[in-house]
């Protein structure tokens, strides 16, 4: 694909910037979009001298860890080069003693957990899309059912290093875990979508693998009882690692805790949990292995193009679960999500068409604002997310583009891949 500003001249730039180029295809589509070259870099170095040249030539950048999550959001308006980040695959520094991990930010999450669990701990970020980056993970903000614990990415990631959209490396944060200068510089980054920065180097804070672990699951028989179950062990002593929710498109559904430190606590709390849960459920089980869905989303990741279910993210006060569930299913949606903490993603099959997606949107929309929060569009078919107003209403929309202008004046970096076009 060629566009008007990826001239011969820009093309032999962003080639010497980097040792592997070359022409984008249609399976590097985001979103549809098709990059007109592909730019594979190794390190932050490499990363920083593409920008620069995209800056000279005036190029549109979109960044790819291992594109697990690239039809997420919306299409970008422009994808010249696709900065594809799989290259920077190294986990830097394990500091056992201080609970600290360094890595580059294309390095898979399973292999990150892999490596910091020879030293007995674990970055407590749970992999919802197998396959995934640490650099995707944090530009979807996709943390999952053990934020209920210890919270988002936003709380475990202590340092970070990007490239601004003009080729210069920033930093932010430190190696040490009571070192938050600059911490803010990842906040606004996690969840961007890459329209800010590139995020090449990441230091998050570990904790240690827990000794053992034990789900407890709950059958109940409609929302309200889904609703009073979260509520009940939201408000128990039991310190629940994850409280998630699995609601389908008819019949029951199931809450399931999970408990986790040493074998005597989890025992103790496992038969706490189970009281707690027994007093509304049809019936309560126990177990060491995880639930089916685990931490996983209601559709399937793997589907491509027109195959893709239609999928939303729903946020809301905790307090108003059982209505956000009641309008789910009377809108056909499967919901499965962290109810503990009032996050729950939600699908319509593959081929529900516009017109249902539409209903459904408007409907969980409306409930989880009545809620304090907001339904979003995660994904969905090409012609079914163009007929979506996939971001809502966004109350602090001219402070984002403000903060767009600021990191990325000329709009070049993974331009409407955001919010409002951002």
């Amino acid at each position: 694909m060629t566009t008007e500003t990826l001239t011969p001249t820009a093309r032999e730039a962003v080639a010497s910037a980097c040792a592997d180029v070359r022409d984008g295809s249609e399976t590097d589509a985001v979103d549809g979009v098709t990059p007109g070259l592909v730019a594979r870099p190794a390190d932050t170095a490499q990363v920083a001298e593409v920008m620069k040249a995209t800056a000279a030539h005036g190029l549109s950048v979109v960044p790819r860890g291992r594109g697990t999550k690239l039809s997420w959001g919306t299409p970008p308006s422009s994808a010249d080069v696709l900065l594809d980040l799989s290259g920077l695959d190294e986990v830097l520094d394990h500091a056992a003693g201080d609970l600290i991990t360094v890595a580059r930010t294309g390095t898979l999450v399973a292999d990150l957990q892999q490596t910091v669990a020879e030293g007995g701990q674990r970055l407590a970020l749970d992999e919802t899309v197998p396959g995934s980056s640490i650099g995707g993970t944090l530009a979807a903000d996709t943390s999952g059912p053990r934020r209920v614990a210890v919270g988002t990415a936003r709380d475990l990631l202590i340092g970070l290093t990007i490239v601004r959209a003009d080729g210069v490396v920033a930093k932010s944060g430190g190696r040490v875990v009571k070192n938050v200068a600059g911490y803010d510089l990842g906040k606004l980054l996690i969840g961007s979508f890459g329209t800010l920065g590139v995020m090449t180097e990441a230091v998050f804070r570990l904790h240690p693998l827990p000794e053992t672990r034990r789900w407890v699951t709950a059958r109940v028989a409609d929302a309200t009882g889904v609703h009073d179950a979260v509520q009940a062990v939201v408000h128990s002593q039991a310190v629940p690692a994850a409280v998630e929710v699995e609601w389908p498109t008819f019949g029951e559904g199931l809450v399931h805790v999970l408990l986790e430190g040493r074998e005597d606590g989890v025992a103790g709390r496992s038969t706490t949990i189970e009281a707690v849960l027994a007093r509304g459920a049809l019936d309560v089980s126990s177990r060491e292995e995880p639930p089916a869905g685990g931490a996983t989303y209601p559709w399937d990741t793997d589907a491509r193009g027109d195959e893709r279910a239609t999928a939303f993210k729903l946020t809301f006060a905790l307090s108003g679960l059982g209505d956000v569930l009641t309008a789910a299913r009377e809108s056909g949606l499967h919901v499965r999500g962290s109810g503990g903490v009032g996050v729950a993603y939600a699908a319509l099959p593959a081929g529900a068409g516009v017109e249902a997606a539409q209903a459904a949107l408007t409907r969980v929309r409306e409930t989880c604002g009545r809620h304090g929060g907001a339904a979003v569009v995660v994904d969905a078919p090409a012609e079914v997310k163009a007929g979506l107003d996939a971001w809502g209403p966004i109350p602090a929309l001219d402070l984002m583009r403000r903060v767009k202008d600021q990191f990325d004046p000329d709009h070049r970096l993974a331009p409407g891949r955001f919010v409002g076009g951002i």
